[in-house]
This record gives structure tokens, C-alpha cells and sequence, in this order.
């Protein structure tokens, strides 16, 4: 299992997943400002999707890099794919039943979700200190997006809901995907995500041609490639380090997204938000701390006597 400690490439794994936190709280921001220009979050999907697939044929034929996937990976790809149409069309389709805050807080369950559920699907043991670590950082997402959980819908409850379990789901199939090479990862992922999105389209009546995305055309550009940047990242994080410690570092996307949001859109940060976005931080830095001490344990238990 990946650790954070195993070497230099685990803490490079934590660097890429603040980086990819970073990009993608500035994608969801950007998608706020898209949607209330009447662009839905499975349209940006679609869209976004196509760029991808665009950027990697480009680096499929300069790189002339094949596509292969082992036979044996292609369950575990097939889940990362699906999973990931989920994320982005359940999350971003969420706010529209729900304030942002209430779906950002329903959503930022899933690093919950993936440390209970690590010691059952991977060789990880349980451990009581990252469960605390965990909860202290989801109470820290909490205090920094500040939710109203005034006349909630269901529907938006259901979809937020939806794409944590979905979120959890992609943590732990991107690493059933070992050492698939990223460019098959992105192409193939994002091949399943297209049929996926289509269907989600077609059922709520929502496909616009391309000329509608120039009814907020920065805020698309940014949504697109605030994605793409926070996808690569992702991937290449979740090649280096496990799921758990991955999942934490995720937590500080709201922490991003509410800077970014005081910063371009003028909104005010209070003081429970600072203490939030401390709390994150500190649960982050005590979740490497404890990988490193995790590792250095294990290393010592190989290590030969004498």
C-alpha cells in the first residue's frame, strides 16, 4: 500500500493533491458563475470532457505513447470512469437545489467515507488517530462553507449525496488501477464519461450547442481548465499515495474555494471560517505527520535484526 512516508515520491503525492484541491476550487467557483448563466454542471461536464480527450490525443501523437490497458485493469478503470461522470454531473448539478454551501458540506463526506471504508477494501489497518483526523477536518469544511440548512431539497440532498459515495468509489478505484499510465487513464476515463454524461443529458433535457458557452465564456474557461489541471493532478497523486491521505488533502478544495470566491467574487470571510480553514490545514500537516511515523514503522519492522 502507498504511504505518504514510503519516499520522496508520497510527499510529491500529497504536493500534487493540495495542487489538484487548488485548481478544482477555483473550477468550482467558476461553475457557480457559469450555472447561474444558465450553463448546467452535466453540460460543463460534457464540454470539459471534450477538451480533455482533444489535449490527450495531442499527447498520444507527440509523445506517440500507446493506449494500452491491461486486461486485468479494466474493471477498476471502467469504475474510475463511471465514477467520475458521477462526481461532476451529481456535484455540480446539486446547487441547483441546494445552496452552494449545504452541497459543498453533503459532498466533503466522502473523505469520511473513504477512511472508514480503507481498512475494509485495502490491506490499510484501522486506524483510530486518522479517524479523528478526518471528522477534525470535516468540521473544518463545515465551519469554513458555513452551510444554511434552511429549506433544503431533497433532490439536491440526494444528488450531493450521490456524488460523495461516487467520490469515495473513484479514490479507491484509481488505485485498483496500479501502474496504468496516465495517458490511458485520462483517455479512457474520459471516453466512458462521454456516453455517461450524454444519457444524464438526454434525460433532463439539458444539451446546448457550443455557441451557449458563450453566454459566460471565462467563466467556462476557467471551469475547463481549472478541470483539467485538477484532474491531472489528481490522477498523478492518486498514483503515488493511498487513498485515506489522499482523501484528507482534498479537504482543503473549499478552504481554496472560499479564497478564491473573497478574492474574485467580493464575498466576506468571517472569523469561523478562518477557524475552519485552520482546522483543515491542521488536520492535513497531522495526517502526513502520522504517514511518516506509519512508514517509518514499517520500515524498521522489515528491516533485518542484527
Amino acid at each position: 500500500m502507498r504511504s505518504v512516508g514510503d519516499s520522496p515520491n508520497g510527499e510529491r503525492g500529497i504536493a500534487l493533491a493540495l495542487a489538484s484541491a487548488a485548481a478544482f476550487g477555483t473550477n468550482i467557483v467558476s461553475a457557480q458563475i457559469a450555472g447561474l448563466a444558465g450553463l448546467s454542471g452535466p453540460l460543463l461536464v460534457f464540454y470539459r470532457v471534450f477538451v480533455m480527450l482533444a489535449l490527450v490525443g495531442g499527447a498520444v501523437l507527440i509523445w506517440r505513447t500507446g493506449l494500452a490497458v491491461p486486461r486485468r485493469r479494466w474493471p477498476a478503470l471502467i469504475l474510475f470512469g463511471v465514477s467520475t461522470a458521477l462526481v461532476g454531473s451529481a456535484y455540480l448539478s446539486s446547487v441547483a437545489f441546494l445552496p452552494v454551501t449545504v452541497a459543498a458540506v453533503v459532498f466533503y463526506t466522502f473523505p469520511v467515507l473513504v477512511v472508514l471504508a480503507e481498512p475494509l477494501l485495502t490491506r490499510t489497518r484501522p486506524s483510530p488517530e486518522r479517524i479523528v483526523v478526518v471528522l477534525i477536518a470535516f468540521i473544518g469544511v463545515a465551519m469554513v462553507v458555513g452551510p444554511d440548512w434552511h429549506g433544503l431539497d431533497p433532490r439536491g440532498l440526494a444528488l450531493a449525496l450521490l456524488a460523495s459515495v461516487a467520490a469515495a468509489t473513484q479514490f479507491f478505484a484509481a488505485a485498483a488501477l496500479g501502474e496504468t499510465g496516465t495517458l490511458p487513464k485520462l483517455f479512457w476515463t474520459h471516453l466512458l464519461i462521454l456516453p455517461v454524461t450524454l444519457l444524464i443529458l438526454g434525460l433532463t433535457g439539458g444539451m446546448l450547442p457550443p455557441s451557449a458557452l458563450a453566454l459566460a465564456p471565462l467563466a467556462v474557461l476557467v471551469t475547463i481548465g481549472g478541470y483539467v489541471v485538477g484532474f491531472l493532478w489528481q490522477v498523478l497523486a492518486l498514483a503515488r499515495i493511498a487513498p485515506g491521505p489522499a482523501a484528507l488533502a482534498f479537504c482543503a478544495e473549499p478552504v481554496f474555494a472560499v479564497i478564491i470566491a473573497a478574492l474574485v467574487l467580493g464575498e466576506r470571510v468571517g472569523a469561523l471560517q478562518y477557524a475552519g480553514g485552520a482546522l483543515v490545514v491542521a488536520a492535513i500537516m497531522a495526517n502526513v505527520i502520522l504517514e511518516q511515523k506509519r512508514a517509518r514503522r514499517a520500515r524498521l519492522a522489515l528491516a533485518p535484526s542484527g
